[in-house]
């Protein structure tokens, strides 16, 4: 566990050089946005594309694709269901607050949890092809939607596929599944690229605390507390129940039990951003769920493990 600790350490260190940036206006509000377009169009997709390469996804298909599947959609359909019958949010706005009830921080803490703590970083895999796969283009196709008005069901679903992000996994998953590849020269610019998105995404989170207004400016409190509520809590619970089900046990429940749980990913935020979409309700249930994330695994594994 000591792991789990010093990765909380490393990321609350980059995101206090980006709260000191702020503080000393080295950065300004405006350098939001600059980081989160880099992040978004050219730094993650590097990552994406040279991480999916390097994985063999036949090792995703199994229960724990399944219990991974039934701990995210749960929670996503729950507030979806809440924000437009209670709050009446628009869709950009339901997309991102459906990805911060759900969408875990799977590739910077995800992998150093599955490697240090579960003992395998294959148990994150799952999670990760799902997120990438599934719901980064679909909720960007909607966010595309949103952004630019009404059009046809045709643009809409095509949309995603010129978008860096689904170039670079459908690329990633061809490399995977024919076991080619990427040339050196390609690969090592790539990943260069690359080790800019997780710092890039941080620095622009700890800016956003410095001078994008209070806790709780972004919605109401309530709202941070369900979206909190449903990533810590209800998304393990779900996965734990679905995996149970359909027969993990020991090691293999415990293992999806603790990636289900993880925080809120900082990406969400980068899209937040970028579509400019309830950024304040992502930042804040990130900040929320990285804080309380940790007793909720401590209390998972005493149960579990």
């Amino acid at each position: 566990m000591w792991s789990v600790l010093e990765g909380f350490a490393t990321i609350g260190a980059v995101i206090a050089v980006g709260v000191l940036l702020a503080h000393l206006r080295i950065l300004e509000i405006g350098a939001l946005e600059v980081l989160s377009r880099i992040t978004l169009y050219v730094a993650s997709p590097a990552l994406i594309l040279t991480l999916i390469a390097g994985t063999d996804v036949s090792q995703v298909l199994g229960r724990q694709l399944v219990a991974t599947t039934a701990g995210v959609a749960v929670p996503l359909v729950a507030y979806v269901v809440v924000a437009r019958l209670r709050w009446h949010r628009g869709l950009g706005e339901t997309v991102i607050g459906g990805f911060v009830s759900a969408y875990v921080n799977a590739g910077y803490l995800g992998l150093p949890v599955a490697a240090y703590v579960l003992g395998d970083a294959t148990y994150v895999v799952p999670t990760l092809l799902l997120q990438l796969c599934v719901l980064t283009p679909v909720g960007l196709a909607l966010l595309d939607h949103d952004a630019r008005g009404s059009s046809s069901l045709r643009t809409m679903l095509l949309r995603p596929l010129t978008t860096p992000l689904t170039v670079a996994m459908l690329l990633g998953l061809t490399l995977s599944v024919t076991s080619t590849p990427l040339p050196e020269p390609v690969a090592a610019p790539l990943s260069l690229i690359g080790g800019m998105a997780v710092p890039a995404m941080l620095i622009a989170y700890g800016v956003s605390l410095r001078l994008g207004g209070g806790f709780g400016s972004g919605g109401p409190v309530s709202e941070i507390a369900l979206t909190s509520g449903l990533k810590l809590i209800a998304q393990p619970l779900v996965a734990i129940l679905a995996g149970a089900a359909l027969g993990l046990t020991g090691h293999a429940l415990l293992a999806v039990a603790i990636v289900s749980a993880l925080p809120t990913a900082q990406n969400v935020f980068t899209y937040a951003v970028a579509y400019d979409r309830s950024s304040l309700l992502a930042r804040d249930t990130i900040l929320v769920t990285t804080i309380l994330c940790m007793p909720v695994m401590l209390l998972i594994a005493a149960v579990l493990g």
